[in-house]
């Protein structure tokens, strides 16, 4: 039997699916969000999509996905990307992502979203986000965080890994205003171990995580990025993981990642 998030909706189903581009706002700026309404009359559970750095890999197939399986589903770009006003830092990603939760639920009304069910689920940074957002909001129901970058880590890591986070802010600032590698790669320093991820696991005790790894990921190697928080989740309740042998976008594996994530929420949002 073929999973339902690979069929089309039943044609007779109304409302039908759609995918209006709403208005969201962090800070007072605009973000563009695009929304994926399921077919029928919901109440429909949320999951809000965060990107990773730039964002070349926005997970819309994930997206598509996931309006099959049902779920309402979120994509967005941070301040100061892809043509999006304001400054791009690690710190209005994590503002942006925060703004996200509400901000989707008043939408609730409008397109039979229901405000109770809301999961996040991240990449790379948008894993990072994911969970930080996930620790401090206690009504986030669920977070799946893939290969999620553990900026903590890094930030007291060897001076290789640290040259090497550097050389990779740099490469990437294309579609980013505002920042530098220099800005991003001081911020992360700043932080230090305020955002190791492996600290966030007493927030997040009691409530479904899902860290999914790539075995083959040169960005966040499972070593510094994914074991330590394993370790550290281990023994919670609801703490799920799984490792892929694929590359940090998950680029031969994207329907078992799909399946991950929604066999996941189906779990604890259904």
């Amino acid at each position: 039997m073929t999973e339902r998030w690979m069929h089309d909706p039943d044609p007779a189903l109304r409302p039908a699916a759609h995918t209006p581009e709403v208005r969201l706002d962090s800070a007072g700026i605009p973000l563009l969000n695009v929304l994926h309404v399921p077919a029928g009359p919901g109440p429909h559970p949320i999951a809000v999509l965060l990107h990773g750095f730039p964002g070349n890999e926005r997970n819309f197939d994930l997206a598509q996905a996931l309006r099959r399986a049902g779920y309402a589903a979120l994509v967005f770009h941070y301040r100061g990307s892809w043509g999006v006003g304001g400054t791009f830092s690690w710190g209005n990603v994590l503002a942006d992502a925060a703004s996200a939760v509400p901000g989707v639920r008043s939408l609730a009304a409008e397109h039979s979203l229901d405000p109770g069910r809301v999961a996040l689920v991240g990449h790379s940074l948008g894993g990072f986000a994911a969970l930080m957002t996930t620790a401090a909001d206690p009504s986030v129901r669920a977070v799946a965080a893939l290969a999620p970058f553990n900026f903590g880590a890094v930030a007291q890591a060897p001076d290789t890994v640290l040259r090497k986070a550097h050389a990779m802010f740099g490469s990437d600032l294309f579609p980013l205003r505002g920042t530098s590698a220099d800005a991003l790669f001081d911020e992360m320093r700043a932080a230090g171990p305020a955002w190791r991820l492996a600290g966030l696991a007493d927030a997040l005790a009691g409530r479904p995580v899902l860290l999914v790894a790539a075995g083959n990921d040169t960005v966040t190697p499972p070593p510094l990025h994914h074991a330590p928080v394993v370790e550290a989740y281990g023994a919670s309740e609801g703490f799920e993981h799984v490792t892929f042998p694929t590359d940090h976008v998950f680029s031969d594996h994207r329907l078992a990642l799909t399946k991950a994530v929604i066999d996941f929420l189906d779990r604890h949002l259904r």
